[in-house]
This record gives C-alpha cells, structure tokens and sequence, in this order.
C-alpha cells in the first residue's frame, strides 16, 4: 500500500535537501578556491570575507609559471601517473582474470589477503618503504614502484568477472579460445565500463598522491604537482593564497578533464553487477 501524497512530497523535500547539503559541501569550498585564485592579495585577506573579487587579478596563474617550474612539475605528474596507473591497470585486470577463471591452490586464501591489503592504510607502510628506497631518492623508480600495489583494482574487476554470464564464457571455451583470447576477444570487450571506471580512480588517485612523492623527492627533477604546491606555499614568507589557489585549480584540471570525458562510462561500470535479475 503506497502512502499518502503529503507523505511522498515530504520524503522527496528530505531527499532533495539532502543533495542540496551534500552538494553545497562540495561547491562553496572549490567556488572559494576559484574566487580567491582571482584575488589581489590585499583583497583575500579582507574581514568579512568577500563572495565575489572587487577587482579581477589573473596575474596570479602567470606568477605561478614564474616563481616554481612549474611545466617540469607537470611533466613529471604526467610521468608518474601514467606509468603507474598503465602497470596498476595491466596488473588489476590480469590478476583478477586470475583469481576467476584460472584454477590455482590457495587461491581463495590468496583473495583474503588481497581485501587484508585494502584494509592498511598507506601510511602505514611508509616507513618501512622509505627504509627500502632510501638509495633511490629523487629517482622516478623511487617514487613509482612502491606505489604499484593493486588491491583495489583487483578486487573491483574480480567483482566484475564473477557477474559476467557464465554462458558467454562457456561458449568461448567450447569454441577452444584460450585464455588469451577469452581475455582480449570476450572478456575485456563487454568489460570497458568497469574498466573505464578502475582507470580513472587510478589516475585520479595517482595524480594526487602526495606524501609519498614528498618523501622521495625535493626537487623538480622527479616532484610531481602536489609537491609544487607545497613548494610553492613555502617560497615566501606568508602564504600569498591568490596563487597557491591557482596553481591548485591548474593541478586539478587535467583530471576533471579525465572525468568529465569519461563520467557515463565511469557510473555505469560502478554500477554494473548492482542489479542482476
């Protein structure tokens, strides 16, 4: 029995303010961001604080290209994003192929431990790591190779193949396809969703990884963006926000260009296997 109209408006006034709650957490922090990357600094530092700049300063993205290297930062996030986002995502998928269509002893001890590793946090580890790659500080390799652990992706794309129709594997299989062919002519195929959606969390994730990078590297040979920044806050005595926020709104771009692109393909490979009937 469905209940009365007042009840149902009432239920979707709460729904509905509820976004609005979740979604104004979100916006007036990055609108603040944007405004102030916009700002004098005599103008940021005003009491009370204003919404909308008295006078429009975009010298502050310009000041940002002059006062740290910045390009070299870039390239370097580029760098260290693709190639530990491309090998996480080789290693993701292939181990989850693994651990559902191979047959292997301890295999599902091997998955126990794989959802242990989602459970310890990163900083839990760096010591140790640190310990490990002291000799190679400010190296590329240094910052890469203790960032390539695959838990996540592994668990996510194992979830994925366990919800694909057994009936396309079987009919592969008796058609004599190996396991290469049933991974790159079936599986992967009918698979880009959730694939799309593992890389995009991984770029993302990649590109904003910071205390690891801080670690292995103080200067702009190997420093990614995020340690620029930090670069960037400290050159001067008082933080002038005006450009930390602009080279903050820079650093973010390349990644919510990623995101926008790939949004639909994103949801629908996070949602896939939610629902079967």
């Amino acid at each position: 029995m469905s209940g009365s109209p007042t009840s149902d408006i009432g239920k979707k006034a709460i729904g509905y303010a509820g976004m609005l709650a979740a979604l104004a957490l979100v916006v007036v922090p990055v609108y603040f961001i944007f405004i102030t990357s916009f700002k004098d600094r005599p103008d940021i530092f005003v009491s009370p604080a204003t919404w909308w700049p008295p006078t429009w300063y975009p010298d502050n993205y310009s000041y940002v290209t002059q006062e740290i290297p910045y390009w070299d930062y870039l390239k370097n996030s580029a760098v260290i994003t693709l190639v530990t986002g491309g090998i996480k995502f080789v290693l993701g998928v292939t181990s989850a192929y693994a651990l559902v269509f191979l047959r292997f002893p301890f295999k599902k001890a091997l998955f126990v431990l794989i959802i242990a590793a989602l459970m310890v946090p990163n900083q839990i580890t760096v010591i140790s790591n640190y310990a490990l790659m002291a000799d190679m500080r400010n190296t590329f390799r240094g910052i890469i190779l203790p960032l390539l652990g695959v838990a996540f992706g592994t668990f996510l794309m194992r979830n994925h193949f366990l919800s694909l129709p057994k009936e396309i594997v079987e009919a592969a299989r008796m058609d004599g396809a190996g396991h290469l062919r049933l991974l790159f002519r079936v599986i992967l195929p009918i698979s880009i969703p959730t694939m799309v959606a593992f890389a995009v969390i991984t770029l993302v994730n990649e590109w904003n990884e910071y205390l690891w990078p801080f670690l292995m590297s103080d200067n702009a040979a190997v420093a990614p963006l995020p340690v620029g920044l930090t670069l960037l806050q400290n050159t001067e005595q008082g933080v002038n926000w005006g450009p930390v926020m602009a080279a903050t709104l820079l650093t973010a771009l390349p990644m919510l260009i990623v995101f926008l692109i790939l949004q639909r393909q994103m949801i629908k490979g996070l949602t896939s296997g939610a629902v079967k009937g």
